[in-house]
């Protein structure tokens, strides 16, 4: 059982990051590997609708000259894919959004290949729009015929500056109780 994180935050280990590693480090007690794959400082393009995916049907994205093959190859061999975005007016970030959009699109012309995988998404905000980031993951997520997790609360964190999101208590315990979810559901599938 594998588990992938994708930060998809400009800033690398970013209060996203944070709330990613609290899940995965509560994963692999419960003995799942896991994998942060930060995204800052990388290039990904939006989906260029060229549709070669679904004549191709070979698992990638004709436009190769971005990081969208390795994270979509690292998608497909995981088991459990956590999608992690800081909230920047009031949607997740342009990378993730674009990182959706040909996953979803490549995904689909392979016969969902993402189908019954566990999703979660991890957001992290200042002050506002972490519900509608929230849910542009999850639609993704429900669109690909994924399996949503849960949590106590929604898998949300504040902090803005580095490291002030070790301070939201409620959303530490939130990511801990979301990892407790997905390893109980991960033994189920198995």
């Amino acid at each position: 059982m594998k588990a992938l994180a994708i930060n998809s935050s400009a800033r690398k280990d970013s209060n996203t990051a944070i709330m990613l590693k609290k899940v995965l480090s509560e994963l692999e007690k419960d003995g799942i590997q896991t994998e942060l794959y930060q995204m800052a400082g990388k290039k990904i393009h939006g989906c260029t609708a060229c549709y070669k995916c679904i004549a191709n049907k070979d698992k990638r994205c004709a436009v190769d000259d971005d990081i969208f093959n390795e994270c979509f190859e690292k998608m497909i061999s995981s088991d459990i894919i956590l999608l992690g975005s800081p909230i920047y007016f009031a949607d997740i970030t342009p990378e993730l959004k674009c990182l959706i959009d040909r996953a979803g699109m490549v995904g689909r012309a392979n016969d969902f290949l993402l189908k019954r995988k566990i999703g979660a998404a991890v957001i992290v905000n200042r002050r506002a729009g972490a519900i509608h980031g929230f849910d542009s993951v999850n639609h993704f997520f429900l669109i690909e015929q994924m399996i949503v997790v849960g949590s106590s609360y929604w898998n949300i964190g504040i902090g803005r500056n580095k490291g002030e999101v070790e301070k939201d208590e409620e959303g530490i315990r939130t990511m801990i109780d979301l990892a407790h979810n997905i390893a109980w559901l991960a033994k189920k599938l198995i």
